[in-house]
């Protein structure tokens, strides 16, 4: 959500169950854009939270130019002092998913995830992956990094039109943009990935009669599997759309209908839900 209308947003989520105490929120917006004036960013966005056991990681990221392939990520453990979020490494994003164990709180503790060495899929020497020895041991920034990619690549999501593809092949946000209407909200279709497609540019384009290159770029969210790992819930007499997703449990979208205001905030343990798939 944008740090600017952070005490706005808030307000709203209060509809679907986020509180945050009015001094955090105060204190995290002030922090925020103090972050952004520093790191001269265009835009800067609370992301959400990471629960511990110790401490709480808060994530936010900014942008200068391109709004999608140019996005910084920071955390914090006490909404004031922000420090790089590092890229995730190929150690952290296979050993991530196999942590049990909660956050600590504490991003220089490293743990042994296991005690013997990995599965591999059939007919692949392991050492394709990893040099010998296999890695178990992670450490707890790494995971932090490889659990925030994860989330925002599954369930970071934007209204359709929110983006703007320019020809140059920078991604904005659509300064024209002026929400969805009751009839758009109500089709997943009408919400869309905010990360790099996955799906071929022609798929994207031929599953609207009224594609626009420009604007239908991303994958949108009707195509995810199973179908049902979104939840709809339209409030405050369907003036507001909230999405939650299911394979990530804390990740709430909201949209304004008829008005540019949207966003996604997390609040969670980060581990996800691995049984969707069998609930149905």
């Amino acid at each position: 959500m944008d740090c600017l209308k952070l005490l706005e947003t808030l307000d709203v989520l209060g509809c679907a169950g986020i509180c945050i105490s009015t001094e955090n929120s105060q204190l995290l917006q002030n922090s925020l854009l103090i972050l952004q004036t520093e790191n001269h960013f265009r835009k800067c966005y609370y992301w959400g939270r990471i629960n511990g056991l110790q401490n709480d990681y808060h994530i936010a990221y900014g942008y200068e130019k391109d709004c999608m392939n140019g996005q910084v990520y920071y955390y914090s453990t006490n909404s004031i002092n922000w420090l790089l979020l590092p890229k995730a490494t190929k150690c952290g994003q296979f050993l991530s998913p196999l942590a049990i164990n909660k956050f600590e709180g504490d991003p220089s503790i490293v743990t042994n995830v296991y005690n013997v060495n990995p599965p591999f899929p059939p007919n692949e020497d392991p050492k394709t992956y990893y040099e010998s020895p296999m890695p178990k041991e992670l450490k707890e920034e790494d995971r932090l990094t490889a659990v925030v990619e994860s989330i925002t690549e599954d369930a970071a999501i934007i209204p359709r039109g929110a983006w703007f593809k320019c020809p140059s092949g920078d991604v904005i946000e659509n300064p024209s943009f002026e929400g969805l209407c009751a009839s758009d909200a109500s089709h997943l279709k009408s919400y869309l990935h905010a990360r790099s497609p996955k799906q071929k540019w022609n798929s994207n384009l031929l599953s609207r009669p009224d594609y626009n290159y420009a604007l239908d770029f991303l994958d949108s969210i009707d195509m995810d599997v199973p179908q049902e790992c979104w939840d709809m819930q339209f409030l405050s007499g369907s003036r507001l759309v909230i999405l939650h997703s299911l394979y990530w449990h804390g990740m709430t979208f909201f949209h304004k209908l008829n008005s540019p205001h949207y966003g996604f905030l997390y609040i969670g343990h980060g581990k996800k839900n691995l049984d969707l798939p069998f609930m149905y």
